[in-house]
């Protein structure tokens, strides 16, 4: 124990510093004319674009560090087509209305008192991720733009990417005339977590993202208040009255067009109605990209010779695969559906196919996640894909911010009284 302590007194000398100068930084951001901000955000788009080549080999690097079928390779991949997709995203942020400083209510008091309640930046934030390195200039951008210091602790397989994406923030920053501390990079150690958790007097908000072991140990060790984006174990059901040739397509889409990620399909819920068609057509599509399907017994039999088929376990109906593939359940009708998302959900996307509006409208009335759906894809949950710019995060909780967690949940609340000598 004696060790364990010193060693985390060694780390503190080395990133307290570190944490104290972005607190410093986030008072000068406050102070900061809105054309200043604007202009570091457009030169950092206009750097991603300039500096490709130096960002790629970067993540190479990182890249060369992991097993060539681990399916975290595609979170961490960057390459041109993902560089200039982060690059319009700044840009887009860019373009947002600055959310700090609106005037949110505004009134006189009988007896003069000038009240008024106005959105402030949270103050500093501390971002701790995995893997994917587009998330450094998603957070960056958006911290930025909500004028919020911000502590980026990335994972170590994505260490020299994030290096790099630093260089070109802080460079961004400097032709702005900011403090190139408003945005720190952390050691990529798992140590530095411990840092964050306690850091209550410089660090305002945690917000930890990646796989729900790392939300779990966040959630239950940090002394500074945490917003959780959940891990994504996310459902299509796809009811008797469903349009089956929309429902192939959903689906698909669902759980190959981007597998790694949270708002990808894990389980395909089926009414027993129209199982034996759906699971027909699905074979093709499904063999295509080789999606192994943990199947209950229903579906197993229904898709006997598929080559990638499995018998399901109960703990499969709980896994959020992150990869090419999916579990199957087959239902008796929508109040098993309803029963099963229920006691499976992390409660972040979920999706009905039917032509019935009733059925339809009573999903997305009883459903209990960030985000439901009726006849479209659950990969729609996405800060870009709704119009917010870009996201931190998709958060699964309900207090503050829920669903894609964007620019315009960077902020609180500050009550500003004006008086003439009034007292009470």
């Amino acid at each position: 124990m004696r060790t364990t302590l010193c060693y985390f007194k060694g780390m503190t000398k080395k990133i307290q510093p570190l944490i104290v100068r972005t607190h410093k930084a986030a008072a000068a951001l406050r102070r900061a004319s809105d054309r200043q901000v604007k202009m570091v955000l457009k030169e950092l788009a206009s750097l991603l674009e300039s500096q490709q080549a130096s960002l790629l080999r970067a993540n190479a690097k990182d890249l060369a560090r992991q097993a060539p079928d681990d399916p975290r390779r595609d979170r961490l991949l960057l390459n041109e087509q993902r560089i200039n997709a982060i690059a319009r995203s700044i840009r887009k942020v860019s373009r947002l209305p600055d959310p700090s400083g609106k005037l949110l209510d505004s009134r006189v008091l009988a007896n003069g008192l000038r009240v008024e309640r106005r959105a402030v930046p949270l103050g500093v934030v501390g971002a701790i991720y995995e893997s994917r390195p587009n998330v450094t200039f998603d957070i960056a951008a958006l911290c930025l733009r909500s004028r919020n210091g911000c502590l980026l602790k990335g994972s170590q397989e994505a260490a020299e990417t994030n290096k790099a994406a630093m260089g070109l923030i802080r460079k961004a920053l400097k032709v702005g005339g900011l403090p190139p501390d408003c945005v720190t990079l952390l050691p990529s150690e798992r140590e530095t977590v411990q840092e964050l958790l306690t850091a209550t007097r410089w660090v305002d908000v945690l917000i930890p993202r990646g796989s729900d072991a790392l939300i779990r140990y966040v959630r239950a060790n940090s002394l500074v208040p945490v917003i959780e984006t959940g891990a994504g174990v996310c459902h299509v059901y796809v009811e008797k009255t469903a349009d089956l040739e929309k429902a192939v397509a959903i689906v698909v889409n669902a759980k190959v067009s981007r597998p790694s990620v949270c708002n990808a399909m894990d389980t395909l819920i089926v009414d027993k109605a129209v199982a034996p068609a759906l699971l027909k057509r699905l074979r093709e599509p499904f063999g295509q990209y080789k999606v192994e399907v943990f199947a209950d017994p229903a579906a197993w039999r229904l898709l006997g010779g598929y080559p990638y088929l499995h018998e399901a376990k109960a703990s499969d109906y709980d896994r959020e695969f992150l990869s090419l593939a999916c579990a199957v359940k087959v239902v008796g009708g929508m109040d098993e559906a309803l029963e099963h998302i229920g006691l499976h959900s992390t409660r972040h996307s979920e999706a009905i196919v039917a032509r019935d509006k009733g059925k339809c409208e009573r999903f997305l009335a009883e459903v209990d996640a960030a985000a439901v759906y009726a006849n479209a894809s659950t990969r729609f949950t996405d800060g870009e894909e709704l119009g917010l710019g870009a996201e931190i995060g998709i958060s699964t909780q309900k207090l503050h911010a829920r669903g894609p967690f964007a620019l315009e949940k960077l902020v609180t609340e500050k009550w500003i009284m004006r008086g003439t000598g009034q007292i009470r």
